[in-house]
């Protein structure tokens, strides 16, 4: 079976690395789905949730926000500013911050809190 080798890295860490099946993920263009032999992509990341399926089954789910994705050779660089796995994301924080943000209508803040809260599994409103 064909693989992609991963590299999810945020301005200040190695966020994930590993071999993949797939990955999801939303970019200025809408969101794309990457499997091996895709061709070659270059695109500006949105913030939204980052799905990598990995080769022994597992799901690996995080919150990026802004930066690039690109893809050649089976290798896929997801190069964000910043970017949470969804089991480091602090879910009452989050949900702070996304009532903080609706009250203040700052639209950015809120996206970025819905992000990190569907990223953790949890459904907003």
């Amino acid at each position: 079976m064909a693989e992609l080798h991963v590299e999810l890295v945020a301005a200040d860490r190695k966020v994930w690395s590993g071999a993949a099946t797939i990955v999801v993920a939303r970019t200025a263009s809408g969101d794309v789905g990457i499997m091996p032999g895709h061709t070659p992509v270059l695109s500006v990341l949105e913030s939204g949730p980052v799905t990598i399926r990995t080769t022994d089954g597992g799901t690996v789910i995080a919150a990026v926000h802004g930066g690039f994705i690109s893809f050649a050779d089976n290798k896929v660089s997801l190069l964000a500013e910043i970017a949470e796995l969804a089991d480091e994301i602090d879910v009452t924080r989050a949900e702070r911050a996304l009532e903080l943000a609706n009250s203040e209508s700052d639209a950015h803040a809120g996206r970025r809190a819905e992000v990190r809260l569907v990223a953790a599994g949890r459904k907003v409103a």
